[in-house]
């Protein structure tokens, strides 16, 4: 398989190229040159097939012989060795868990599946390779857990101060090691924006080995599609309607990877983009208009985003044409007063949930008053991760898992910047 930019569908490289180098240098984003489908036998079975099983079929399609068979299983089993559980809330309603990994975000599963492929790519390199990624929040830790201590491997992570939540910064600011976290005075598209310019500088490039670890880079996004399969093979038997996924969106490298599932074969009817009060795509669905604007800080931090980096891929995808992306996802924006009562109405259901559930089941609901269909809302992250939310809004107190106490004891070490990208740069070659 081999992939090319958004910008440039005329040149390819190979996966391994793509992986290490993350983000093009005419500031596309990369894709594979085509979307494999599946066989009908890969469906017929998919009810019986574990979450490893589904990943490997799905990963060697896209990487081929560059990860050797007898490896690329094994990576895929070391990634996968946690469950994403398929729950009942309520009639046609099920919740998609993905908080089950190590640092209990659904980011997990892609930060640990590039770190794999780029510790493999780099055994037996000399060069640098330096990861550098932006973050609104759960980013941060699943890369930092994914990447500590890969040999030849440096990471910086950008986040925005103030604007992520107490266990977010302690899961990325508290390792050491080979990961330094920069607290960027300024919001997640200061971060965002250093970060791709970081990318289209020569000099950093040639001296760092720069690479990207958000879902911009190509092995973040291709496994996020994996669970896909895996809730409609939970699903099987359950349900004879269309099926829908509910997306709570920030960057939208979630909803990309839905769609790619879906172009490979998989059942999914519809998909619906939910947002919180960054509603640009939503605003794109209906308007016809993309019209990027600084994002505002919600209680849904982790989807604060003003201007989605995927954005591009979908639109390339769908071959920039507002009717087919308006065929393919519905989108629907919260507030976080909405946000608050979907947490309440969850709780009631027996069900608790994290602002950016709550948002995908919003979205989901709001879907689900004109059309008949079964839905899955993606649960993103373990609600104690948003604990200063969810605690007041529905007057519990979250049991904090052991392994995110562990940090909230450790001590935190952030190295500040501003805005400006000549600081930014200046740090970075300080890390040299």
């Amino acid at each position: 398989m081999k992939y090319f930019s958004t910008n440039n569908p005329t040149q390819f490289i190979n996966f391994e190229t793509a992986v290490r180098k993350g983000l093009p240098d005419d500031n596309g984003l990369y894709l594979p040159e085509r979307i494999p489908v599946l066989p009908p036998s890969f469906f017929k079975s998919l009810a019986g097939l574990s979450l490893p099983q589904i990943g490997f079929e799905i990963a060697q399609r896209f990487i081929g012989e560059e990860i050797p068979t007898a490896h690329l299983k094994i990576l895929v089993e070391e990634v996968l060795n946690f469950d994403i559980p398929l729950i009942q809330v309520e009639e046609d309603m099920y919740s998609l868990e993905l908080y089950h990994g190590p640092t209990l975000a659904f980011k997990d599963v892609g930060a640990r599946f590039m770190a794999r492929c780029l510790g493999y790519f780099n055994r037996q390199a000399t060069e640098r390779v330096t990861v550098l990624a932006a973050t609104s929040g759960d980013t941060g830790s699943a890369v930092a857990h994914g990447f500590l201590g890969v040999e030849g491997v440096q990471v910086v992570l950008l986040y925005p101060k103030g604007k992520v939540s107490t266990f977010q910064e302690k899961q990325m600011t508290t390792l050491g090691q080979n990961v330094t976290a920069v607290e960027i005075e300024g919001s997640f598209d200061d971060c965002q924006r250093l970060v791709k310019t970081a990318f289209l500088d020569e000099e950093l490039n040639q001296k760092l080995g720069l690479t990207s670890a958000n879902s911009i880079n190509i092995a973040r996004l291709l496994p996020q599609s994996f669970y896909y399969f895996y809730a409609v093979g939970q699903l099987a038997g359950k349900t004879q309607k269309p099926i829908v996924f509910s997306v709570p969106s920030g960057n939208f490298g979630n909803l990309t990877a839905g769609y790619l599932a879906q172009q490979m074969g998989l059942p999914i009817h519809h998909f619906v983009a939910a947002t919180n009060s960054n509603d640009i795509v939503p605003a794109y669905i209906n308007s016809g208009v993309y019209a990027p604007k600084p994002s505002v800080q919600t209680l849904s931090n982790a989807m604060d985003v003003g201007n989605p980096s995927n954005f591009a891929r979908l639109t390339y995808l769908l071959s920039n044409s507002h009717s087919a992306f308006k065929t393919a996802f519905s989108g629907f924006a919260f507030s976080d007063n909405q946000t608050k009562e979907a947490l309440r109405q969850l709780q009631a259901l027996n069900y608790t949930a994290d602002p950016h559930g709550a948002i995908g089941y919003m979205g989901l609901k709001t879907y689900q008053q004109n059309n008949k269909v079964t839905g899955v809302f993606l649960e993103t992250a373990h609600p104690i991760k948003f604990k200063e939310v969810v605690e007041p809004v529905l007057d519990i107190t979250l049991p904090v898992p052991a392994v995110l106490q562990t940090f909230l004891n450790k001590t935190k070490v952030a190295v500040s910047c501003s805005v400006n990208y000549f600081d930014f740069k200046e740090l970075l070659l300080k890390q040299e």
